[in-house]
């Protein structure tokens, strides 16, 4: 029954990885390319609405380059992403014009989602693509991006993208059959996963270990990036992109590949924002009480914080953890790290005679977080 979430999902976030793109590093398979176009097509003649978010500049550009291997010069990086997205691009518009559809390129960073205007302005530019029924066509920004902004693989911005336009599916095709319970190329008991709820913590085990030369992630990304749109109802499903109309079963509620399905209520779209955030300016580390109180819906108060790490601005977005350092929420905070470092373990009371002033009683409110 739960295959059916997928069937009746109306609006899609397809994503390829590079091993599939490139057909393991030899070069753009356009092949491979064309028949996804051509599923897509259907979908989008049935009246779903699909973004895809493809893997691949990196690794084309390898290929154009004569490169046999991935560097590890962020700007050879770079200069392989910026010689291979061209390819890819023309590659995709080809494909999809064959089908009588139109194409969109974005290429996206984490700032770009980071940032709340600049996150609503690419949820306006995707909508308003789909409602057009253009196929948007998401990368992330290797040319510019770095590894303090990088969204680390291409299944989180996956992830990432479906939430930003309120997908009822992401679909992650890779170069496996879907999630097994241990790795199948060294254990052969293994059986695959077909269906699991997303945030249960055990997939972590089973997805373990990294990706392929070519490919940033492995199996564990693909687990973690289930999680994110989960939290705001979205089903995922990772299947093999070399099934034959892998995409087209799928819409029809065949049970290929492994469904982690949604299980939480919906966040609202502001918290989801917040727990999206790849990147935080700080933590808050919270004593036990404070801890409790968040989980009781309680907004945070200065008393209950122990300690302040990291130089941060009023409003920025920051962690709140245990002792320990396990985060348990993060939120945007009302004041800056050298104001909270001063108010730490005080009363709310006090806030004014501390720093001459007071904003609000609370260090972050409650509608300004969000519990993980």
């Amino acid at each position: 029954m739960n295959r059916k979430l997928i069937s009746a999902a109306r609006r899609l976030v397809v994503k390829v990885g590079s091993a599939l793109v490139t057909n393991n590093g030899a070069g753009l398979d356009e092949d491979a390319m064309a028949e996804w176009a051509r599923q897509i097509a259907r979908l989008r003649a049935g009246g779903k609405e699909v973004v895809l978010v493809s893997s691949g500049a990196i690794a084309a550009g390898m290929q154009r380059l004569g490169w046999n291997s991935r560097p590890h010069a962020m700007h050879e990086l770079q200069a392989a992403a910026a010689v291979g997205q061209m390819g890819l691009a023309q590659c995709y518009e080809s494909c999809f014009s064959r089908q009588g559809l139109k194409t969109a390129q974005i290429l996206l960073t984490h700032e770009d989602l980071a940032d709340r205007k600049r996150y609503l302005n690419a949820r306006s530019t995707l909508v308003t693509l789909l409602q057009l029924g253009v196929i948007p066509i998401i990368n992330e920004n290797d040319t510019v991006v770095t590894d303090e902004i990088k969204f680390g693989d291409n299944d989180t911005l996956g992830a990432l993208v479906a939430n930003l336009i309120e997908a009822d599916a992401l679909v992650i095709l890779t170069d496996q059959a879907g999630l097994y319970t241990a790795d199948p190329r060294r254990d052969p008991a293994a059986t695959l996963v077909r269906e699991n709820a997303a945030d249960d913590p055990r997939l972590e085990a089973m997805a373990g270990g990294a990706g392929s030369g070519i490919a940033r992630g492995g199996m564990i990304t693909k687990v973690r990036a289930a999680r994110r749109p989960a939290r705001s109802g979205t089903h995922t499903v990772i299947a093999s992109g070399r099934e034959p109309e892998v995409l087209l079963h799928l819409a029809a509620g065949e049970p290929i590949g492994t469904l982690l399905y949604a299980t939480a209520t919906p966040l609202a779209a502001r918290k989801q924002w917040l727990a999206d955030h790849l990147q935080l300016a700080g933590r808050l580390l919270l004593d036990a009480g404070a801890v409790k109180a968040l989980k009781e819906g309680k907004s945070l108060l200065p008393v209950g914080v122990v300690a302040v790490e990291g130089d941060f601005e009023r409003g920025a977005a920051v962690a709140c953890t245990t002792p320990e350092g396990r985060e348990v929420a993060r939120g945007l905070v009302n004041y800056s790290s050298s104001e909270a470092r001063r108010i730490a373990r005080r009363s709310s009371s006090d806030i004014e005679a501390i720093l001459g002033y007071v904003d609000e009683p609370e260090l972050i409110h409650r509608d300004n977080m969000v519990l993980l």
